[in-house]
Order: C-alpha cells, then sequence, then structure tokens
C-alpha cells in the first residue's frame, strides 16, 4: 500500500470536498478510467495558486503537473468552475441567511505588477499607482463574494474596464442592479450602465475631511476581498488563465464570509473587446 503524502495547507479538508466533488463534471465512461483522484487533482491546482510555482514545479507526491495543468484548461474551457462557484455562492448565501441571488454588489479595481512572463499585449502602466503590469476588476455581492474577475493591462482606465467586468456580472447575476463604487467610477460610467445595463451604480465618496486609513461604508467589503486575493501569489502570461487562478486561488472554499482570510464564490467575465460591450450589453440583456 503507497504511503499517504504528506498533507499541504492548500488541501481541500473532507467538508470542502463533500460540497465540490458533486458539483464537478462525470469522469468520461470512453476509454481508461482515470488515473488520479479528482480530489488530488484539485489539491494540485490550489498548491500552484497559493504557491505562486510554475506547474512543473508541483512536488513530486501531488500528480503530474501535465495531467494537472490538463484538467485545469479542460475544465477552464468548459465552464466548469463558473458552474460550479455558482452553486457554492448559493450555498453560501443561504447559511447567512441572504437570498440566493444578489441585489447588490461592490465593483473596484486592484493594478498588481506583472511578472517577466507577462507579455507586452497584456500588460501596461498604470501612471496614478506607478505600477507596471496588470489591472483586476472585480465585483462582489455585499458579502464580499466574487460575483466576477475581469484582467486587462493595468493602464486601462476604470471607467472603460467597468463596462467589460459590469456586463460580465449582469450576465452571472441578472438581479444585481445596484452597485456602489469609488470616485474613480464617477462620471459617464454611471449614465452608461443606467442606460445600457439599467443597473444604479452609487458613488461612495471619500470624506473630505479624512486624514490617513478610513473604512468607507460598503467598500471596506470589495476592499477586503482584494486583499485575500494577495495570498494567491500565481501570475500568469494569459490574462484568462490569471482570472481563472483567482477564481481558484480564493473561491473554493466554504469558510464563512466573515472568515478573516478567505471567501468563496463565483463566476467570471468573457473578454469582452471595449467596442462590443454595448452590442454585447443590448443582445443578452435586452
Amino acid at each position: 500500500m503507497p504511503t499517504p503524502r504528506r498533507g499541504y495547507p492548500s488541501d481541500l479538508t473532507d467538508d470542502q470536498w463533500a460540497l465540490i466533488e458533486p458539483l464537478l463534471p462525470e469522469a468520461s465512461t470512453d476509454g481508461q478510467p482515470e488515473k488520479h483522484p479528482r480530489r488530488e487533482i484539485v489539491n494540485a491546482i490550489l498548491y500552484v495558486g497559493a504557491a505562486g510555482c510554475p506547474w512543473r514545479y508541483l512536488p513530486a507526491d501531488l500528480p503530474p503537473w501535465q495531467t494537472v495543468y490538463w484538467y485545469f484548461t479542460r475544465w477552464e474551457e468548459a465552464g466548469v468552475m463558473q458552474r460550479l462557484l455558482a452553486a457554492l455562492r448559493v450555498k453560501v448565501r443561504a447559511q447567512a441567511g441572504r437570498a440566493a441571488e444578489p441585489s447588490a454588489g461592490i465593483i473596484d479595481s486592484q493594478s498588481v505588477k506583472g511578472a517577466d512572463t507577462v507579455g507586452a499585449d497584456s500588460r501596461g502602466y498604470d501612471a496614478g499607482k506607478k505600477i507596471n503590469g496588470r489591472k483586476r476588476f472585480i465585483v462582489t455581492d455585499t458579502l464580499g463574494l466574487l460575483v466576477t474577475v475581469w484582467v486587462l493591462a493595468a493602464s486601462w482606465q476604470d471607467r472603460d474596464g467597468a463596462k467589460g467586468t459590469l456586463v460580465a456580472a449582469t450576465l452571472a447575476a441578472p438581479s444585481m442592479r445596484h452597485i456602489f463604487a469609488d470616485q474613480g467610477f464617477a462620471g459617464r460610467l454611471v449614465d452608461w450602465a443606467r442606460d445600457i445595463l439599467k443597473t444604479t451604480i452609487e458613488i461612495v465618496r471619500k470624506p473630505a475631511d479624512q486624514q490617513g486609513f478610513a473604512v468607507h461604508p460598503r467598500r471596506w467589503v470589495v476592499d477586503r476581498t482584494l486583499a485575500w486575493l494577495t495570498a494567491c501569489r500565481r501570475l500568469e502570461r494569459v490574462p484568462e488563465t490569471s482570472e481563472a487562478i483567482i477564481r481558484w486561488g480564493r473561491d473554493l472554499r466554504d469558510d464563512p464570509p466573515n472568515h478573516p482570510r478567505r471567501t468563496s464564490t463565483p463566476p467570471d467575465p468573457p473578454h469582452i473587446h471595449l467596442d462590443l460591450i454595448n452590442t454585447l450589453s443590448n443582445t443578452l440583456l435586452a
């Protein structure tokens, strides 16, 4: 009998696996049976996200990196994570005594440095934050549970990157029609969201007399989620993979939303070119 491997901090607990296992797609009946347990595949993906290591650096006591990466890409292409996380979001909200689908959310962005493997076509310079890399746009519900993530070059302005993010959030959570945001999202975006998405953006402004750090109403929830994301240290060359790592690294958890380190939950956006956003909105949201 093989010796059980040593556990890693990123491994799923028995309770977490009991929630996730039924939501994964059934194994194919064509060809040979799967060689490696699904739980170990998920543990390996979570290890990469938490440790920030390349796929090839997976420890030898986890499944081979080629196998893990195969499942990672196939599940992502098939939208498995979006469906899985949407189901988990419903469970977490029910445990918190909330309606299954959120009616309000919070949007924010975070500029992060890009690794040397990030190509020039998907990176940029955020002059305000003085960061060369990418910008993560996220929308959460009022518990801080991720609804959608969109990764762009850091040079994108908040009001422009927010359009694709809000379209994706509306598709993922159609009942979400009120969004809280900071001053970076003020201006024409508010009118655009009202007219195109039928969504109200409420700007939560910083107090005029604020000095130093202060917790802002509503906005603190999304700030906390962005802080949680920093524990997932993996950087990817491809924006879509970066989005997937964020979902895997932060969302496959059943911890309560007030947990100091983690949250759990759902879907994300396709990459939508800015000039197609209005067309997509009118077509899908009519």
